[in-house]
C-alpha cells in the first residue's frame, strides 16, 4: 500500500517532500484509518459512517482516497448493496476519484488522475457489473452519481469499458432503459452517457439503433420543441451525429426506417424573421444540418448517399433547405451550414441537382438561385467562410451534372447576347470575376469556372468558341489567348495559381483545347520562364510546380498538330531549355506541399485566410492522376512501354561515346540522366503500387466490416430464435398448468361429493343396525351401493388421466430445462422462474387416492 501511494504522489510531482506539511500528513493518515475502518468493520451502521467520511475526503484528497481505498469502495458495490445510503456515498466518492476534470486545490500542471484510477477500475470487469446492477436502482440519490460515474469511465478510457459493456448481459439495454425515466433531470443526464458510450464504436452504435435509439431520441427531441428547444435537443442531435458517424448500418437503417421524413418540422422557418434566432436556436440548427450532412457525406459508400439523396428530396427536405438559403433574416452561420447542406444534397444526384437548378429566388424580376450564389461569390464584402462554402455548393451542382455545365457555358457563348438588358447570367459573373483585380474574385471565378468543363469534353470545345472584346474598336480574342495575356501581366502568385489550375482542367484529355494554347506563340515561353525562374518562397514553388504540370499535359496529351511544339519538339525544348530533373522537381514542389495534401483529402474548401486559396480538391485529383504518367513520359517519350530495353541503348550508345573519345565528363553526365530516369520511373511504379496498397486495405476493412455485420445479425437471429422457442414453451406450460388446475378443482369437487356419499352411508348403516330391514330400506342400500361404485370408477378415470397429464408435464419441464442450459451457455441470462409443479399435483393425487381406498 505504502509502494502504491508513494507511486501517486510521483505522478503528482509532490515525491517525498510533499509530507512536509502536518495538514497534508494528517489528511493522508486520516484516509488511511478511515479505509482500515471501512475493511474491518462488521457492522454496516460502521461502515456507513467510514465510507461517507471517505466521499467528503474525497475532493480534496484523492489521490489519497483512490490510492487506499479504491478495492475497498469497489468491494461496497457487492457487499453491502441492499443498502441504498452507502452504495450513495460509495458511487459518489467514485465519481470524485475519477474526474476528467481538476477539483478543489489540484495542480493545473497535473492531468490524468482520473484516467489512472478508470483504469484501476476496468482492469476488473465485475466492477462494471456491479455498477450495471446499481443501475436497477429507481433511489434519484444514487441514479444520478452513478450515471455520472458511467460517463466520467467512458471519458477517460472509453474503449476499455466499451468492450466490457459489450460482453455484458443486458448492460447496454440497461442503459438505453434509463431514457424512459420520467424525471427529465436524470434523462438528460442519460443522454450525455449514451454520447460518451457511442462515440467511436460501430457494435455498439448498432446496437443502440436496434434499441429503438432512433426513436427514443426523437420522441424526446419532438417534446422538447426541435430547434426552439433547449440544449437537450443539441446533445440528443449530438447523439445522432455519433450514431451515424461512419455507420453504413445505421446509416440505411435509419432511411429505411423513414425517421428522414420525421426531421422535416425542424427545418420550419419563424413566421417573423425579424425576431432573431436565439443562440441556443443557431445551435440546435447548426447540429440538425450537420445530422443531414453525415446521411449524404461524400465519404459514405456512393450508393448510401444516393439513397439518402433521394430520401431527402422525396420528404420535401431539399426543398425547405433552400427556401433556408433564400429567406432573409438567417444568421450567418446557420446560412453557411445550410448552404453546405444543400451541397451535398445534390452532389452527384441528377434529380436533386435538377430541382436545384429550377429553384429561383424571390426577387423582382425573379433569379435563379445559382446566380444569386455567384453574386455572393465575387462579392469581396461577403465573409471568406460563406463564399468558400457558396464554391463547394457550385462544385457539387456542376459535379457530374452535364446539364448544368452546359448551362453555365452557353451563357459565356455569343448565342447568348440575346437576353433582356437588366438579366444578369452565370457566365457575365464568372467573367467579371475572373479579370477582376481582386484575388479572391479571380480565384474563385476560375475554380468554379473550371468544375463547368470537369469531365467534359463537349464544354472544353465549346467554351473555345467564347470571344472577348476587352475595349472598344479591339478585335475580339479567345478566353484561352486572354487568360495566357492575364498570366503574362500577373505578379501575383495566388491569380497565376487559380488561372493555371482553371488551364490544366481545360487541357486535361482535349486535344482541341491543347491546339489553341500551343498556337498561342506566348503560352510555351511563359511556362517555361515560371520553371525556371528562382524560387523566392513555397508560394513561388508552387507557381513552379503547377506551370510544369501544364507543360506536362501538353506533352502527355500532344495531338501533334503544331509542328513547333510537337511532342518531339516538346521533349527537345524541355532537354535544352528546362533539363528534366527541373520539370520533375517542380512538380515534386507540389506533391509534397501540405496544402496539396489537404485539398487532396477534402472535398470542401474552408479557408480561415485568404492566403489559403490555393489548391481545389479536383485539380489534386486530376494531378494525382497524372503526375506520374508525366513523369514516365519525360523519361520515355519514344516508346514508355520498353523502357528497359531503351535504357540499355541509352547505355551501349554512351559506350560508343567512349570508345570515340568523347569528353568523360559528357559520358558521366548521359550516365546520370539515364539512371535518373529509371529512378523516376521506379518512384512512379512504387507510387501507383501504394496507392493500390491503399485501395486494397480499404476494401479489405470495408469486407470485414460487413462480414462484423453479418455475424451480428447472425447472433441476434439466434437470439431472437432462443427467445421464441423459450416463449413457446412458457406457453404450453403455462396451458398445461391451467389443465392441471382445472383437473384438481374437479377431483376437489367429488372429493367432496364422496365425504357425503360416506356420510349418509355412514347414518344408513346405524340406522339398519338398530331397526330391522324392510324392502325399502333394502332398495336404498342397493342404490347407494351403485352410486359409490360409479363415483369410484369416475376417480379412477381421473386418476388415469392426471398421470398422463404428469407425464407431459415432466417431459416439457426437461425441454425447458435443456433451452435453459443452452441459453445459460451462451452467455443470456435466465430467470429460475418456474415453480416445483411435479410435487405439488403428485401430493394431491396421493390424497385423493387415499381418500378412494377409504370409500372402498
Amino acid at each position: 500500500m505504502e509502494l502504491f501511494k508513494s507511486g501517486f504522489k510521483t505522478v503528482l510531482g509532490g515525491g517525498g517532500e510533499q509530507k512536509s506539511t502536518g495538514q497534508d500528513a494528517t489528511g493522508a493518515e486520516t484516509v488511511e484509518r478511515l479505509v482500515e475502518r471501512l475493511i474491518t468493520s462488521t457492522l454496516l451502521d460502521d461502515r456507513r459512517d467510514a465510507c461517507r467520511a471517505l466521499k467528503s475526503l474525497s475532493r480534496k484528497y484523492r489521490v489519497e482516497v483512490g490510492a487506499q481505498g479504491m478495492d475497498a469502495i469497489l468491494n461496497l458495490l457487492g457487499l453491502d448493496r441492499v443498502d441504498t445510503e452507502i452504495m450513495t456515498y460509495a458511487v459518489e466518492c467514485l465519481l470524485n476519484v475519477t474526474s476528467p476534470e481538476l477539483l478543489d486545490d489540484e495542480d493545473p500542471n497535473v492531468k490524468g488522475i482520473g484516467e489512472q484510477f478508470t483504469e484501476i477500475i476496468s482492469k476488473k470487469p465485475e466492477n462494471i457489473a456491479n455498477l450495471l446492477l446499481l443501475l436497477e436502482e429507481y433511489d434519484y440519490k444514487i441514479r444520478v452519481p452513478l450515471i455520472r460515474l458511467m460517463t466520467n469511465l467512458l471519458t477517460n478510457r472509453p474503449k476499455d469499458v466499451q468492450e466490457i459493456l459489450l460482453v455484458s448481459p443486458m448492460g447496454i439495454s440497461k442503459i438505453m432503459d434509463l431514457l424512459s425515466d420520467s424525471r427529465e433531470f436524470i434523462r438528460n443526464e442519460s443522454i450525455l452517457l449514451l454520447i460518451a458510450l457511442t462515440r467511436n464504436n460501430a457494435s455498439i452504435q448498432k446496437i443502440i439503433a436496434f434499441e429503438n435509439g432512433f426513436d427514443r431520441i426523437l420522441q424526446i427531441i419532438q417534446e422538447e420543441g426541435y430547434s426552439d428547444g433547449g440544449p437537450v435537443v443539441e446533445d440528443c442531435l449530438s447523439l445522432f451525429l455519433n450514431l451515424l458517424k461512419n455507420n453504413t448500418s445505421n446509416q440505411t437503417f435509419f432511411r429505411e426506417g423513414n425517421y428522414v421524413k420525421k426531421l422535416v418540422p425542424f427545418f420550419k422557418l419563424p413566421d417573423d424573421p425579424e425576431l432573431g434566432w436565439p443562440t441556443q436556436k443557431v445551435s440546435n440548427f447548426y447540429h440538425m444540418l450537420f445530422v443531414v450532412r453525415r446521411l449524404v457525406s461524400p465519404l459514405n459508400p456512393s450508393h448510401v448517399t444516393q439513397a439518402c439523396q433521394k430520401s431527402l428530396k422525396a420528404c420535401g427536405i431539399l426543398e425547405c433547405l433552400c427556401n433556408i438559403i433564400l429567406a432573409n433574416g438567417i444568421p450567418s452561420e446557420t446560412l453557411t451550414e445550410a448552404i453546405a447542406t444543400v451541397a451535398e444534397a445534390m452532389r452527384g444526384g441528377r434529380d436533386n441537382q435538377e430541382y436545384f437548378g429550377k429553384v429561383e429566388a424571390p426577387s423582382d424580376p425573379p433569379r435563379p438561385v445559382l446566380v444569386i450564389l455567384l453574386m455572393t461569390l465575387v462579392n469581396e464584402r461577403q465573409p471568406l467562410s460563406l463564399r468558400c462554402t457558396v464554391l463547394y455548393c457550385i462544385q457539387c451542382y456542376l459535379f457530374k451534372n452535364e446539364k448544368g455545365q452546359n448551362d453555365v457555358v452557353k451563357t459565356l457563348l455569343p448565342a447568348s447576347t440575346e437576353a433582356s438588358p437588366g438579366t444578369v447570367t452565370s457566365g457575365q459573373l464568372l467573367c467579371t470575376g475572373l479579370f477582376s483585380r481582386e484575388l479572391t474574385n479571380n480565384w474563385f471565378s476560375a475554380i468554379s469556372l473550371s468544375h463547368a468543363l470537369l469531365d467534359s469534353p463537349t464544354q472544353r470545345e465549346n467554351l473555345l468558341k467564347v470571344q472577348l472584346a476587352t475595349k472598344a474598336n479591339t478585335p475580339a480574342s479567345t478566353l484561352m489567348n486572354h487568360l495566357i495575356l492575364v498570366l503574362q501581366q500577373s505578379t501575383k502568385w495566388q491569380m497565376k495559381i487559380g488561372l493555371l489550375q482553371f488551364i490544366s482542367l481545360w487541357l486535361e484529355n482535349s486535344q482541341p483545347a491543347i491546339t489553341h494554347f500551343l498556337s498561342n506563340p506566348n503560352s510555351v515561353p511563359f511556362l517555361i520562364n515560371q520553371i525556371t525562374s528562382p524560387e523566392s518562397d513555397e508560394k513561388e514553388a508552387l507557381v513552379k510546380g503547377v506551370s510544369a504540370f501544364v507543360i506536362g499535359l501538353c506533352l502527355y496529351f500532344n495531338p501533334n498538330t503544331v509542328a513547333a511544339y510537337s511532342k518531339d519538339n516538346l521533349i527537345q525544348l524541355i532537354n535544352n531549355r528546362i533539363r528534366m530533373e527541373t520539370l520533375t522537381d517542380g512538380l515534386g514542389q507540389i506533391s509534397k506541399s501540405d496544402l496539396y495534401l489537404h485539398s487532396l483529402k477534402h472535398p470542401q474548401l474552408l479557408a480561415k485566410h485568404s492566403s489559403d486559396l490555393v489548391f481545389d480538391h479536383s485539380f489534386c485529383m486530376v494531378f494525382k492522376k497524372y503526375e506520374s504518367l508525366i513523369v514516365l513520359q519525360l523519361s520515355e517519350p519514344n516508346n514508355p512501354h520498353h523502357s528497359h530495353e531503351n535504357s540499355r541503348s541509352d547505355i551501349n550508345s554512351m559506350g560508343h561515346m567512349v570508345n570515340n573519345h568523347q569528353s568523360p565528363n559528357d559520358v558521366i553526365s548521359r550516365y546520370k540522366e539515364v539512371i535518373r530516369t529509371q529512378d523516376e520511373t521506379i518512384e512512379g511504379c512504387k507510387q501507383e503500387i501504394g496507392e493500390l496498397k491503399d485501395k486494397n486495405q480499404e476494401f479489405q476493412g470495408k469486407i470485414e466490416e460487413m462480414l462484423t455485420e453479418v455475424n451480428q445479425l447472425k447472433s441476434q437471429l439466434a437470439l431472437a430464435q432462443a427467445h421464441r422457442e423459450t416463449f413457446e414453451l412458457n406457453q404450453q406450460n403455462n396451458r398445461a398448468n391451467i389443465s392441471i388446475e382445472d383437473h384438481n378443482a374437479a377431483i376437489a369437487q367429488k372429493d367432496y361429493l364422496i365425504q357425503q356419499l360416506q356420510y349418509r352411508v355412514h347414518e344408513l348403516e346405524q340406522s339398519l343396525s338398530t331397526s330391522t330391514k324392510n324392502p325399502i330400506q333394502e332398495e336404498l342400500t342397493i342404490k347407494l351401493e351403485e352410486e359409490n361404485k360409479v363415483m369410484v370408477e369416475e376417480l379412477d378415470k381421473m386418476k388415469k388421466d392426471q398421470d398422463e397429464l404428469l407425464e407431459l408435464l415432466t417431459e416439457q419441464d426437461n425441454k425447458i430445462a435443456t433451452l435453459k442450459t443452452t441459453l445459460r451457455q451462451n452467455g443470456i441470462p435466465v430467470e429460475d422462474d418456474q415453480d416445483d409443479i411435479l410435487d405439488e399435483h403428485e401430493t394431491n393425487g396421493h390424497g385423493s387416492g387415499d381418500l378412494g381406498e377409504s370409500l372402498l
